[in-house]
């Protein structure tokens, strides 16, 4: 017991040892419960990865090409199609295709002599998950709801 003959107990209510004026037994007075932030487990974000990512589709080249590898969503393209759809020369988009599949943006195949690009979709939720992590929290920096918006038209 406190000095003051207040006691606090584990639901939030307080009890006081004697009313105010003495004539009664114990008397309890609501105190406001305690309000407890509810611990979220907090993964570790990998900032640095998610940098490389967002590095290697910061030129426009690397960027048409993804976009072009996301249209072509699930078959993906061979080298020379996207050689000729973008207009790379082909050591330029050979170096431009090693640095997004190098950060994960892209994945390759060997098919008999063709070598076929598709676009990591799991990596690029991972990558559009850390970018709007903090929309569907308190936060709501970015409205989840004109991100569907986006993704609808």
């Amino acid at each position: 017991m406190r000095s003051n003959g207040v006691r606090a107990t584990s639901n939030g209510v307080r009890a006081t040892k004697l009313c105010a004026d003495g004539s009664c037994g114990p008397c309890i007075e609501e105190a406001p419960p305690v309000q407890r932030k509810i611990a979220r487990k907090r993964v570790a974000i990998d900032f640095a990865r998610f940098a490389d990512m967002l590095s290697a589709m910061g030129t426009e080249p690397r960027l048409r090409i993804m976009h072009l590898l996301i249209t072509a969503h699930p078959q993906g393209m061979v080298v020379g199609d996207i050689q000729v759809q973008l207009d790379i020369a082909p050591s330029t988009l050979s170096h431009h295709l090693d640095k997004l599949r190098n950060e994960g943006l892209v994945k390759v195949r060997r098919d008999k002599k063709f070598l076929w690009y598709t676009a990591d979709t799991a990596s690029l939720q991972e990558l559009l998950g850390f970018l709007f992590s903090e929309c569907c929290s308190g936060n709501q920096a970015v409205k989840a709801t004109a991100i569907f918006e986006l993704c609808r038209g």
